[in-house]
């Protein structure tokens, strides 16, 4: 099965990419993944990639369309992929269409996570994350056992800049603007289904599940 997965920034896109790659025994294609490899290899692509990402901005699309084209190209891609994180916008669907188009398949489903704005920015804006060894706590969902302090190694607790409520808010805006079209156009190609992404995160991922079991059947 080819699947993309869409939703706003915060919506749980990464953790159920993981869930639903894993139970359709599909690899999981994240260009998120791809950015902060690059970011934290401090490569030039890392470098340039970390200018849009710390304003809430888009990575341009040249760059990730040349990433994408390579991954999908491998071996482990070639009987089923989960897409997250691309495409982000309506060019980009179009240029996946021709890709998929020359590699001889199609998308099956696009698979929507609906979760509301003032969701989206209590999980994001809550995040703080260890500067010695990267682990993510939460103020309210995942609290360390000392304010400001990593249970797991003893590091600093930091807010990340793109986790700052004015970044996810400008973030959201950024989405409503040039991703949130996909919706309309991946509605009207007929291969759109929606799930609620609130809840546990079991739950979550038995809807999704439900949803693609339906479209398969």
């Amino acid at each position: 099965m080819r699947v993309v997965l869409v939703g706003p920034p915060g919506a749980g896109k990464g953790t159920q990419a993981q869930f639903i790659a894993s139970n359709l025994s599909i690899p999981k294609i994240s260009t998120g993944d791809i950015f902060r490899a690059n970011v934290s290899g401090g490569t030039e692509l890392g470098k340039l990639a970390k200018e849009y990402m710390d304003r809430g901005d888009l990575v341009p699309d040249e760059v990730t369309v040349a990433m994408v084209r390579d991954r999908l190209g491998e071996p482990d891609a070639q009987e089923g992929f989960l897409l997250d994180g691309f495409p982000r916008n309506v060019p980009q669907a179009q240029i996946l269409n021709k890709m998929l188009a020359e590699f001889g398949t199609h998308l099956d489903v696009v698979l929507e996570l609906v979760v509301d704005d003032e969701e989206v920015v209590r999980r994001l804006a809550g995040r703080r994350t260890c500067r010695s060894c990267g682990k993510v706590w939460h103020v309210v969902f995942d609290p360390p056992s000392k304010d400001g302090v990593c249970d797991a190694c003893g590091g600093d607790l930091f807010q990340r800049d793109d986790d700052r409520e004015e970044t996810i808010r400008h973030r959201l805006e950024v989405y409503q603007q040039q991703t949130a079209p996909l919706i309309s156009f991946y509605a009207d190609e007929g291969i759109l289904h929606g799930v609620d992404a609130t809840g546990p995160v079991e739950e979550i991922t038995q809807r999704a599940m439900a949803e693609l079991r339906r479209f398969a059947d």
